[in-house]
C-alpha cells in the first residue's frame, strides 16, 4: 500500500460545508487571512485543507465584549483542496473554484496571530474503485437525471458537480450525491469519514428510499 501523505502547517480553511474527494468548491475571498493564502496557493499550486465548523462562523466576528474574536472549533477529519480558476476582480477580492483531493486527519493545529488556522495532518486512505452494484444502480441514474435537469436548467457551466462524471463508481456516486442532498451536517460528516464506499453509497441510497426520491 502506498505511503500516506503527512503534511506540516497545512492552512485550514474552516467552512459551513463538508467537501467531499473529486468534489469542486467555489469560494469568495474577502478576508485579510485567506487572501494572501489562496494567493499563495494559486501560484505554487499547493493545497490547502478544508474543515467544517462545529463553532463560529465562516466569516470571523468579534466577540460581543469587542475585546477579542469569537471562538472557532471545526472537525479533526477535513479534505484538501487546490485552486483550479482563479480570478480576482477587484482589489481585495478573488473568485476562486477548487477540486477536492484526499482526506486527512489533523494531529495538531494552531492558531496565528491574524487568525488564519494551520495543521499538521496524516492523510487517510482514498477511496476504493468500486463498481456501482445493480441493486444500488437506481441511485446512480437518479443521480445522472438530477445533473441533465440542472443542466438544461441552470447550463453545463454553473453545475455543482463538474466532469469527468463517474456514475458507475461508488465512491464517485456516493460522494456526489451527498453534496447534493439536503443533509443534516453532522451527517454529512460522518458519511465523508466512512473509509468504505459501498457502504456509504448503500446510506445514501436508504435516504433516498425513505424519502421517496429513488425507489432501491
Amino acid at each position: 500500500m502506498a505511503e500516506l501523505l503527512t503534511l506540516q502547517s497545512l492552512p485550514l480553511f474552516p467552512l459551513n460545508t463538508v467537501l467531499y474527494p473529486g468534489g469542486s468548491l467555489q469560494l469568495q475571498i474577502f478576508e485579510v487571512r485567506y487572501l494572501d493564502l489562496i494567493g499563495r496557493c494559486h501560484k505554487t499550486g499547493a493545497p490547502f485543507g478544508v474543515v467544517s465548523l462545529t463553532q463560529g462562523q465562516e466569516v470571523r466576528r468579534p466577540e460581543a465584549s469587542g475585546d477579542g474574536f469569537a471562538n472557532e472549533a471545526f472537525v479533526d477529519i477535513g479534505t484538501l483542496a487546490t485552486v483550479t480558476e482563479f480570478s480576482a476582480p477587484q482589489a481585495g477580492l478573488m473568485l476562486v473554484r477548487c477540486t477536492a483531493g484526499e482526506r486527512f486527519r489533523i494531529t495538531r493545529r494552531e492558531r496565528l496571530k491574524h487568525g488564519l488556522w494551520v495543521a499538521d495532518v496524516q492523510g487517510l486512505p482514498p477511496d476504493r474503485t468500486m463498481p456501482v452494484p445493480d441493486d444500488l444502480k437506481v441511485v446512480s441514474k437518479a443521480l445522472e437525471s438530477l445533473l441533465e435537469n440542472l443542466s438544461l436548467r441552470n447550463g453545463a457551466a454553473e453545475l455543482p458537480v463538474q466532469p469527468p462524471y463517474q456514475f458507475d463508481d461508488c465512491a464517485w456516486v456516493a460522494n456526489r450525491c451527498c453534496e447534493l442532498l439536503q443533509l443534516p451536517p453532522e451527517l454529512r460528516q460522518g458519511l465523508m469519514q466512512l473509509d468504505n464506499p459501498l457502504l456509504r453509497l448503500e446510506l445514501v441510497g436508504d435516504f433516498l428510499n425513505r424519502h421517496g426520491i429513488a425507489d432501491t
